[in-house]
């Protein structure tokens, strides 16, 4: 039985608002955990302090998140969505639980078995990631661009948000006993609760708004698989196999060899974007902008920085004047940004902090707009099922410039000689 809202015109469905905010909410589980475990770098600092713990888990996490995401996006076309997604955030909420097990069980003690221990929940976060984060942006590339903005924006938020708590209880605990690992402990309770949280929205109520099922259905008209088990969901029976033959044009659609080549632009600027925000962000600006005025919070805001503007430039394209749409433009404007690599590197030597926190804020602006105006630019003119093809694709390369710009700010440590 074909889907029933599949000729009602979106603007007449309910729920559009919800659903951005559902978006929202299911983007910041998508990294809380994460941006959580970066944001506590000072207690892990404390802990292990001959292990460089923001660059090596940081490290780990990447080649788990690039090769899952790299087999995921291969095989996207013949993967049920709803089990990927709903996989990655009960992945994301049993990981933050065993970082609170591992800590209360060795009673906040390092050494190396719990710095391994550490290390391995960071791989399972970027298992977790990659299911989460291609699963979404594939899905929500064929539905309204504001939905995946909001999923973007959710993404920052995490960031934001974890960096101004972790500011609030560094000040609540910093005189007290373990101040600082009551802090962290607080942490991933907080973001525990908040990946259950992501686990029953997405599996209870997205899929039975109603704009949501009219997108899911109108990709399943158009040949995609993917989204059978989130329609039945939502209470609706997809296509049957011989209503499909009867018009085999609408199965029909490029492979992802034809959309990349088609896209190798947008592609290479998602990878460009990550590879310079990853090669400072989090690690030099946790280990190598020298000693300040700020002491032991100047670390925590630049981090804070990035992650606010981060936020705030991917609202900015919400004003269409001021999105970049040209393809030759978005280019332009990413090549643009290795022009902070020297400045970066020249204001560590002889800036003051006013000129470091000023290039972290744009470092965070520029991230957060540029990735916004590329992943919503680059599904237009494409059917649903390619649309989410390409958003796993656009999402992997991003993966893959994170990874290199950790590998580059590794180079970065072994050059001053560790």
């Amino acid at each position: 039985m074909a889907a029933p809202y599949q000729n009602v015109p979106p603007a007449n469905l309910e729920g559009k608002y919800v659903a951005i905010l559902v978006c929202w909410l299911l983007g910041n589980g998508c990294l809380v955990s994460w941006n959580s475990m970066l944001t506590i770098e000072d207690y892990y600092s404390h802990l292990f302090p001959n292990y460089h713990s923001p660059r090596v888990l940081t490290l780990v996490y990447q080649p788990f998140a690039l090769g899952t995401l790299l087999v995921l996006a291969y095989n996207e076309a013949k993967i049920n969505t709803r089990q990927r997604n709903l996989f990655g955030y009960s992945l994301f909420f049993i990981s933050s639980l065993l970082v609170l097990v591992l800590d209360l069980a060795t009673s906040g003690k390092g050494g190396l078995g719990t710095f391994i221990g550490i290390c391995a929940i960071s791989g399972a976060f970027g298992v977790a990631d990659a299911h989460v984060q291609g699963g979404m942006v594939g899905d929500l590339s064929f539905m309204q661009p504001e939905f995946l903005q909001s999923f973007l924006a959710g993404l920052a938020a995490s960031g934001a948000l974890t960096s101004t708590l972790r500011l609030i209880t560094k000040a609540a605990f910093e005189n007290t006993k373990d101040g600082l690992r009551k802090g962290a402990l607080l942490f991933f309770a907080i973001s525990s609760f908040f990946e259950l949280l992501c686990v029953l929205l997405y599996a209870l109520a997205f899929p039975k708004l109603p704009i949501v099922k009219y997108y899911r259905s109108k990709a399943a008209s158009e040949g995609s698989k993917t989204v059978s088990a989130d329609l039945a969901a939502g209470g609706i029976q997809t296509l049957t196999q011989q209503e499909a033959e009867e018009d085999p044009k609408q199965l029909e659609r490029l492979n992802n060899k034809e959309l990349l080549l088609q896209n190798i632009d947008y592609a290479l600027d998602m990878f460009l974007i990550y590879v310079l925000s990853l090669s400072i962000f989090p690690g030099f600006l946790s280990e190598d902008t020298g000693s300040h005025s700020l002491g032991a919070w100047y670390a925590l805001v630049l981090i804070a920085m990035y992650n606010v503007w981060d936020l705030i430039g991917r609202y900015v394209p919400l004003l269409k004047f001021l999105k970049l749409e040209s393809r030759k433009g978005l280019m332009i404007a990413i090549l643009s940004r290795f022009l902070l690599i020297p400045a970066f590197y020249f204001t560590s030597k002889y800036g003051d902090q006013g000129w470091m926190i000023m290039l972290t804020s744009f470092l965070g602006l520029s991230n957060g707009y540029l990735t916004v105006c590329v992943l919503t630019s680059a599904p237009k003119g494409y059917k649903g099922p390619e649309q989410n093809a390409l958003g796993n694709i656009l999402v992997l390369f991003l993966l893959g410039g994170i990874f290199a710009g950790v590998t580059l700010d590794w180079l970065w440590l072994i050059g001053k000689g560790w």
